[in-house]
């Protein structure tokens, strides 16, 4: 089993901005969710970011799906990557943590 990444998005434009930039962003997203790397995300409360949970090779990995995000391509927002080791997790998880396309 890899480990995980925690992506911590911190918008650095006013939401006004974020809103026009939203719907392209979560279309980036469902492209991960389709490769079987995200499992996840969503924005914080309050609005000051998302939060986006997924399974990379390496960090590396994590930080290039950061630099595709169309927030990063248009200068809205900011990303910490954090890597993190899976020990315990939900049953239903399994499935995602052992995929052939994602976490295995």
């Amino acid at each position: 089993m890899k480990n995980l990444f925690v992506i911590l998005v911190t918008y650095t434009q006013n939401i006004e901005v974020i809103d026009k930039i939203l719907p392209s962003h979560r279309e980036y997203l469902q492209k991960g969710y389709e490769s079987g790397r995200l499992l996840v995300s969503g924005p914080q409360n309050p609005r000051v970011g998302g939060v986006i949970i997924g399974c990379f090779a390496d960090k590396e990995e994590a930080k290039a799906f950061t630099q595709k995000d169309p927030f990063f391509l248009k200068n809205a927002a900011n990303y910490e990557v954090l890597e993190f080791n899976p020990i315990l997790h939900h049953h239903s998880l399994k499935e995602f943590l052992n995929a052939p396309n994602g976490c295995n």
